[in-house]
This record gives C-alpha cells, structure tokens and sequence, in this order.
C-alpha cells in the first residue's frame, strides 16, 4: 500500500505546488504590468507560464523521484524520461522569453520613433534575431538529450573528432543552404530590405510579408504570396519603392488626336487632383510628350506619399481625364482614317 501511495503522493505534491507558484507568478505580472502599462514586457512574460510550469513540476519530480521509490525496473526509464522532458522545458521557456523581451523592445520603439523605414528595419533585424536564437536553442536542447544516452557519450569523442571532416562535407553539400543563410544575415544587417517595404522582383509588384534566414515572401497586389531564396536579393537588382523616401512620382501616358486642348487638360488635371485625398500637392504637369503622323503622346504627371497612393491616383487621372475628354472633347480621341481605294484609271490602249 505504502509502495503504491507514495509515488501519487509525490506527484501530486509537485503538481499542487507547480500550479500554486504559477498563480503567484502570473498575479506578480499582473501587477506589475498594471502599475508600468509603458511597458510590455510584463504582459508578454505571461505568456511563459505554461512551460515555466512544466519546467518546475519536472525538475521537482527529478528530484523526488527516488523519494517516491518506483520499481527498480522503472526507476532509471523515469528519471532518463523527466531528464528529457526538462531540457526540452527549458528551451521552450528559454525561447519564450526571449520572444517576450524582442517583442518588447520593438513595440517600445515602434510607440515612440517616428520614423517607418528604421522601425521596419528594427523589425526585420529582430525577427532574424529570434530565428537565430531558436534555432540555436533547439540544437543546444537535442544535443544536450542525446548526451543524457550512455552510448551518445561513448561516440562523443569519435565524433568530435571527425567533426572537421563532416563540416566539409556538409558545407560542400549544403552550399546553397549556407549560402541563402549569410543572404539572410546580410539583409539582416545590410538594410537593402525590409519587412513591410514595397519592391518590384521579376516583374511582379508586392509588399515584403515575411523574411527568414533562408526564403523571402512577397505578398503581390492580388493576394498571391511569391517564395523566393533571400540569395536573390544580394546577387541580383531589384526595386525597391520603400527604401529611404516612400513618396513617388507617377506618370500617365494618354495618345491623342492632334486637336486635343491641352491648356484646358491642364486645367482639368489641376481639378482632379486638388480633389484626390491620394495627391500630395508637392508637384503636377501636364506635357506633350512625342508625336506621331496619328497621333501626339501627353504625360501628365503628379506626386504621392508612397507606393499605394501613386497607383490609386494614376488610375483616377486617367479615368476622369478619358471620360472629360469622351464627353466635352470627343474630338481630341484618336482616330483611325479609313478610305476607300479608287478603281486605278484605264491603262491606254497599246
């Protein structure tokens, strides 16, 4: 009987002092959070609770667990278990703290700069950051399991060893996946992308969604997301509309008839855009730009404060100029010519 409550006494200690000291914890938060709302961090660490918990509860069943006196033909499957799931706690926790400090300090930055191109830099800086950090975690944690085996300890040596071998293998073998990881590195700490900035790859306009140490996503106009290897973006050109200044000049190219009024088209291209919201009001024109024997080419011209608002107000300059010119000025579209071909005279008699 004894042999059979003890273990349950023992663990359900653990478990009742376990949920006692996260409790406390999360009040502790609580009240600091509430007393320093400037500051996230308090909020964030409580998401820490749970593999806080599961570190506690397991490290005071490692301890305890001979106290219980399991079976002796449990006793040592147990403790290599509670090993394993401690170290595999105490990544996670590490990893959720570290999450909860960068979150921290980039929403603390983000409230008080001012300016968009460093709090997206600062962004994409501290997502690498913790990707790095993870990963750099979670291979310490497997490690540190394996080692907890008799037999990883043995080949320890051998292996460490052979360890310049293998590096060169590996590194001849994952050549591209370690290239696409100091890529990443350097858009990293290159600043030359940003989460967030609006770029030009392969033709297809977007917004940058996500960076990694190895892909970059590109989230286009139409909802579609293009994957591609961060390498790209060291080794090839690319546009890029966010970086440095966002504001944009665009341009509207209109072919017209040779009669088009183009002082009453300036006139109402000033119209249009003292009633855009997209318009910035730093600069506008309105220009014959080529000529053709059909034909003349306008530009008209106007300014933004980024890459959205330049796309939505060339769209609006040429709806409402075609439609004016359509309706007050259908002369000035161009026409197409057609002319019936005379019968050719009678060659003389011969």
């Amino acid at each position: 009987m004894e042999s059979t409550l003890r273990p349950i006494v023992v663990v359900g200690a653990a478990v009742v002092l376990t949920v006692l000291v996260g409790w406390m914890g999360d009040r502790a938060l609580r009240s600091a959070d509430a007393r320093h709302p400037e500051t996230p961090l308090w909020d964030l660490l409580r998401r820490c609770r749970l593999p806080s918990q599961v570190v506690l509860c397991t490290a005071l069943l490692r301890g305890a667990y001979h106290a219980a006196h399991f079976e002796d033909d449990h006793a040592a499957a147990i403790g290599q278990a509670l090993t394993l799931v401690l170290i595999a706690a105490s990544a996670w926790l590490v990893v959720r703290v570290a999450a909860a400090v960068i979150d921290s300090s980039y929403a603390r930055y983000a409230a008080t700069a001012h300016s968009v191109p460093k709090i997206r830099r600062l962004r994409t800086q501290l997502t690498l950051i913790q990707r790095v950090l993870t990963a750099i975690v979670g291979v310490i944690a497997v490690a540190s399991m394996l080692f907890t085996f008799p037999e990883m300890r043995t080949v320890g040596a051998s292996v460490l060893a052979s360890a310049g071998i293998i590096g060169i293998v590996a590194g001849v073998a994952a050549q591209s996946t370690l290239s696409n990881l100091f890529a990443g590195l350097q858009i990293a700490f290159g600043d030359m992308v940003r989460i967030g900035d609006t770029v030009v790859v392969d033709g297809e306009w977007g917004e940058v969604e996500e960076i990694t140490l190895t892909f970059l996503s590109v989230r286009t106009w139409d909802e579609r997301r293009i994957t591609m290897p961060v390498s790209y973006f060291t080794s090839k050109p690319f546009e890029n509309w966010s970086r440095g200044d966002p504001r944009m000049t665009g341009a509207v190219l209109l072919h017209l008839d040779h009669s088009a009024p183009v002082d009453l088209m300036r006139k109402r291209l000033l119209e249009i855009l003292e009633q855009a919201a997209e318009w910035d009001h730093r600069a506008w024109s309105l220009v014959v730009l080529d000529t053709t024997p059909t034909t003349v080419q306008v530009r008209a011209v106007a300014t933004a404060k980024d890459a959205g608002d330049i796309f939505a107000l060339r769209c609006l300059i040429r709806e409402q100029l075609i439609d004016w010119l359509r309706t007050e000025h259908p002369y000035a579209l161009p026409r197409v010519s057609i002319r019936v071909q005379d019968d050719p005279p009678p060659s003389p008699a011969t």
